[in-house]
């Protein structure tokens, strides 16, 4: 569909333009000259509206960050830096896709939700000071989900509103470790807290399952729109199964579920995480010298722009980039 690529400088935000290539649809310029009156014309703003409908909207370059000094601060960058929550010693804690809330469960076991300056409660039981499990926001940014208490190995994920109504059980599975939601709202995957897998929350049927082609793990940070990509962080049998705490930077591994292969990202120089965005595309952050740089990436795995980060945030945890 695309033939070529026109590169273009928006501020620190390098894009990449496609520029359909000549088809079926697009009538050469000497065929469109010869033709004329309403058919040409309805013609021409037909062509028009296929060519708006390919075009995607850059990213803005906005996102949220983590950084702990004398405890956790999320901060969201993108224009003036702005102070979204400080969920103090607990490293439970997660963003909205909105970029304006933050929920974190408290060490006495307390989902807490902040916005426009607000602290309300809207759970209460949870297990807190249990680092690697931490809630996930709906991809609307009205509902958080969390892991209920059990004693089995498999534990129910609950889901409650932004406002504390609706709370309900979604179903119950062995991941429940650092929860994402897929973009699309139908499925959550999270890792097993002995690190022995991922596992697939069907929020539709409740039901869950062992994902193909990752044996150890001990991180999950994003779900691919219709869950069938998972990206991971996977383990040796020899590497430590660390803390459970969000982690600042790790190499991303791109899962396909269905066949259980790892998909190459195709991007330069050291990777330090990566995100799904709600049409399909893929945000990869790269280590840099003064500042990191977020790499997007198309639904084929091609490169359309790169976003250099603030400086400010070039240690700090990425929590999720913005639209």
């Amino acid at each position: 569909m695309y033939r070529t690529l026109v590169s273009a400088t928006l501020g620190t935000a390098a894009l990449l333009t496609a520029v359909p290539a000549a088809s079926a649809a697009t009538p050469p310029a000497s065929a469109a000259s010869a033709a004329s009156g309403p058919a040409a014309t309805a013609a021409a703003a037909s062509v028009d509206a296929a060519t708006r409908s390919q075009v995607v909207a850059p990213v803005s370059g906005a996102a949220v960050y983590a950084s702990y000094a004398r405890g956790y601060t999320v901060t969201r960058y993108g224009g003036r830096p702005a102070v979204l929550g400080k969920p103090g010693e607990s490293s439970q804690f997660a963003a909205s896709p909105d970029g304006r809330k933050v929920a974190w469960i408290t060490s006495g076991g307390r989902l807490q939700v902040r916005e426009g300056g607000k602290t309300r409660t809207v759970a209460r039981g949870l297990q807190g000071s249990t680092p690697c499990l931490s809630p996930v926001w709906s991809p609307d940014s009205r509902r958080v989900a969390y892991v209920g208490a059990g004693q089995s190995e498999a534990l129910p994920v609950r889901v409650v509103g932004a406002d504390g109504t609706g709370a309900r059980v979604l179903g119950k599975t062995r991941g429940v470790c650092h929860l994402a939601w897929s973009p699309d709202g139908r499925y959550l995957a999270g890792y097993a807290g002995t690190t022995e897998g991922v596992y697939r929350l069907d929020a539709r049927t409740g039901k869950s399952a062992k994902l193909k082609g990752i044996t150890l793990a001990n991180h999950v940070q994003s779900l691919s729109p219709g869950g069938r990509y998972v990206v991971v962080h996977t383990l040796r049998p020899t590497d430590p199964g660390g803390d459970g705490v969000w982690p600042t930077a790790f190499t991303p591994s791109l899962v396909d579920t269905v066949t259980g292969r790892r998909v190459p990202i195709q991007v330069k120089g050291r990777q330090l995480g990566a995100f799904h965005l709600p049409d399909g595309r893929l945000v990869v952050r790269v280590a840099g010298r003064s500042a990191n740089t977020l790499v997007v990436l198309d639904r084929k795995g091609h490169q359309v722009q790169r976003l250099t980060e603030p400086a400010a945030a070039k240690s700090q945890a990425l929590l999720r980039p913005l639209r």
